[in-house]
């Protein structure tokens, strides 16, 4: 019997490893995996969109995804953790235009011990962005784990990147759910 369990279990690995793997589970029906990214089990993050304006989304690897939108006055859209083919980590790129030149960015790089690293950039993000007009926080579903938060109007955030030599990751669990909500 522990013989057989043994070969069912090879033939299902063996299987689901010849499967395409999926990409993340987005809530916004027209939204399309990103580019050179493979899926992973475990938590994931959804971003609510509580501002008055369309947010668009680039999930960026070692290449730009498809842009993605959020509706205002509460849209949400929720990916599950990718890697990246180069092992680089991954971005989550946010505008209110349909350009990625002033964007807040959620970055993150999985570990193989189920450790999540992520933090909040706004390096590349303009002082006037609604972004920080209407504040934005990330929150965790494990009660361990450091949240962030950026108030309404603060555009020096200590709570996200400033300049590049920052120290602002953060560490939790891949199993966590995370919520990033603006606005």
């Amino acid at each position: 019997m522990f013989f057989s369990n043994i070969i069912v279990s090879g033939l299902l690995a063996a299987t689901a490893a010849a499967m395409p793997a999926p990409h993340a589970a987005r809530s916004n029906p027209t939204s399309t995996a990103s580019a050179s990214s493979s899926s992973s089990t475990g938590g994931g993050l959804q971003i609510v969109n509580n501002m008055d304006s369309t947010v668009y989304l680039w999930t960026t690897s070692d290449s730009s995804g498809d842009m993605q939108s959020i509706t205002s006055g509460g849209g949400t859209h929720s990916e599950s953790w990718e890697t990246n083919s180069n092992g680089g980590g991954i971005s989550i790129k946010l505008s209110t235009s349909e350009s990625e030149d002033s964007v807040l960015q959620f970055e993150y790089t999985q570990e193989t011990d189920d450790t999540l690293y992520w933090d909040l950039s706004s390096i590349n993000l303009d002082s006037s962005s609604d972004f920080i007009k209407s504040g934005f926080a990330v929150t965790i579903s494990d009660d361990s784990c450091t949240a962030a938060s950026c108030s309404a109007g603060d555009s020096d955030c200590l709570a996200s990147y400033q300049q590049p030599d920052d120290v602002d990751t953060n560490s939790c669990s891949t199993s966590a759910s995370y919520t990033l909500t603006l606005g």
